[in-house]
């Protein structure tokens, strides 16, 4: 047989380590080509950390075009379609045609889902937003920070926490924490509901040891900018001088408009083969929705796209290959809460457990901190 065509769609954390697998694991004449319509990588859990002014963005930001150098075709176009059936791909530079299709775009920010989110709160989720929350954070005097999620699912479920304890460590650092209140607003009844009770309670145990006020099940209907206000859906409302956003998650518009699911949201797999329906096309990441024991999905983390990608890789080359595929994604994950001030604290379990996600969290220590950091330079110099 001639040689054979792995496309990845999207060069986000498992787009890249999906891409990196596969030209590793495929004979050297398969092509593995990499669609990503922003050339430039930037390294999202380091964001937090550029908002406190412990990195720049040149150094978590990396250009994919460097991954020509290990034989993989990176095209940075934008996907206008997907068919599944065909395996084919439109694109602003034409049409691919793919024996395997891995789809990894990440879930798709939409600041535009609160009235007013876009012109009064700092998109934390964006490393320009990260730097904006930042500039905003060094100049208040006093008055209130709110760290607020606009809706669920969102990825990286420890975010918004670290956001607030960053942000309540460089105000602590400037000397006002007396004069500056840090207060979380969210539709959960806990920190990272996912993970079970326990870790939950447990980060809100930590929220409150710093000062920091925890407000669960409260769901923000629009951002009054001239009082500086957020409306909540249940009439209520709360003041912030300073807005630290999450903004709403939604599939991409290429996966909306395509044939890659029924009802137009994250695409349902195989939760252990990462699959879709249609042979040759798998999809892994934020852009899934894989179900959990307790009703509940997956979270969105990089630490299952990570895992999926090297999954997926595996089974196309064994299958291709004509080796029996027996890797299996086994839903176990880890997340590393930074608390400021040197420390972390690090959750890891079994998402997959029959009854429910059976998740502990290791007691916060400069260590964990160490490990983050650790983490963060061995991921950027090893795929990128």
């Amino acid at each position: 047989m001639g040689s054979r065509t792995a496309v990845v769609l999207g060069g986000g954390i498992g787009g890249i380590v999906a891409a990196r697998r596969l030209r590793r694991a495929l004979d050297p004449a398969d092509r593995v080509v990499l669609i990503e319509r922003d050339p430039l990588f930037r390294f999202a859990p380091s964001f937090l950390w550029a908002m406190s002014g412990a990195r720049r963005p040149q150094q978590i930001t990396r250009d994919l075009r460097r991954l020509r150098g290990n034989g993989i075709e990176v095209l940075d176009v934008t996907a206008t379609a997907i068919d599944p059936a065909k395996r084919t791909v439109d694109t602003t530079a034409g049409t691919f045609t793919a024996d395997a299709l891995v789809i990894a775009l990440g879930a798709a920010l939409d600041p535009g889902a609160v009235p007013g989110f876009s012109e009064m709160a700092h998109n934390v989720y964006s490393l320009d937003g990260a730097m904006t929350a930042g500039d905003a954070l060094r100049a208040i005097q006093s008055g209130t920070v709110a760290v607020m999620v606009s809706s669920t699912p969102f990825k990286c479920p420890a975010a918004p926490y670290e956001a607030a304890f960053l942000a309540q460590s460089l105000l602590r650092r400037r000397g006002i924490q007396d004069r500056v209140r840090v207060d979380i607003y969210t539709p959960e009844t806990l920190p990272m509901p996912t993970a079970g009770a326990a870790v939950g309670e447990a980060l809100v145990d930590l929220l409150h040891a710093r000062g920091i006020g925890f407000h669960p099940g409260r769901t923000v209907d629009r951002i009054d900018g001239d009082a500086n206000t957020l409306r909540f859906s249940d009439g209520t409302d709360a003041h912030a001088d300073v807005i630290l956003g999450v903004p709403a998650h939604r599939p991409p518009e290429v996966i909306t408009t395509s044939t890659v699911t029924a009802d137009g949201g994250f695409i349902p797999v195989d939760r252990n083969t990462l699959a879709t329906p249609s042979p040759g096309v798998y999809a892994i990441g934020d852009v899934t929705a894989i179900p959990i024991a307790g009703g509940k999905m997956l979270p969105k983390a990089g630490v299952f796209a990570e895992a999926e990608a090297d999954v997926v890789a595996k089974r196309i080359a064994a299958e291709w290959q004509g080796r029996p595929q027996n890797t299996t994604f086994d839903g176990t994950g880890a997340c590393f809460v930074e608390l400021g001030d040197g420390t972390s604290a690090y959750a890891k379990g079994d998402f997959y457990a029959v009854d429910g996600p059976a998740v502990q969290m290791r007691r916060p220590g400069r260590h964990w901190h160490i490990a983050k950091v650790a983490f963060e330079q061995y991921w950027l110099r090893r795929w990128v």
